[in-house]
């Protein structure tokens, strides 16, 4: 009797997922694509903003270095409002993240650790969770042990403004309110050390 091979198809139940096999072959934890991907992610980013102020070159909605930053007002995770008004006179980092965003999770501890070395400065970091789950944002704030406040954007709106297509973006506020940096795409130690010099006190 021939014996015919076993296919995903053939094991995958009408409108389920496909069913174990039992000594499957080990598959590679990321496929290649994966890594093209987020190589490629940042340059997209970066594309698309670029894109967006050239359709939009004198749009006052949109955060830009050397301006005002757009306000907001949001609900936190538990339900309390988070204005961005109302942490004026502080240095403010205002960062969109995701919990299915690769990148944020190496992202999260070099926040925390801004946050605990400039605590004297009164250093703010406010997290604007883009196209996510408000249970999944909670569990990953959770695992990431994130002490920061965190607000979902359900309409876009504040993403929008600050003319963010996907995460992450991170933006950098000083006292007086004014965007002084920005980092579209992966946000490393240095770009971090940039962007805190120019809203903190350089005493």
């Amino acid at each position: 009797m021939t014996t015919l091979p076993v296919t995903e198809g053939a094991l995958r139940a009408p409108g389920g997922p496909p069913s174990a096999v039992p000594d499957a072959a080990p598959r590679a934890s990321l496929p290649l694509r994966w890594y093209v991907a987020s190589a490629l992610a940042p340059i997209v980013l970066l594309a698309a903003w670029g894109l967006l102020l050239l359709l939009n070159p004198g749009s006052t909605g949109i955060a830009r270095i050397g301006q005002p930053a757009p306000d907001f007002v949001l609900a936190d995770l538990d339900g309390r409002p988070l204005l961005l008004d109302d942490l004026r006179g502080r240095p403010v980092i205002v960062n969109f993240w995701a919990s299915w965003c690769g990148p944020c999770v190496e992202e999260f501890p070099l926040l925390a650790e801004a946050q605990r070395t400039h605590r004297g400065e009164r250093l703010v970091v406010v997290g604007i969770v883009f196209r996510d789950r408000s249970e999944a944002a909670r569990e990953f704030i959770g695992r990431m042990g994130a002490t920061w406040p965190a607000a979902m954007d359900p309409a876009e709106a504040v993403a929008q403004r600050y003319g963010v297509m996907g995460p992450p973006a991170t933006f950098f506020i000083d006292p007086d309110g004014v965007v002084t940096g920005r980092q579209i795409g992966p946000l490393g130690v240095a770009d971090l050390e940039r962007g805190l010099a120019g809203i903190l006190d350089e005493e």
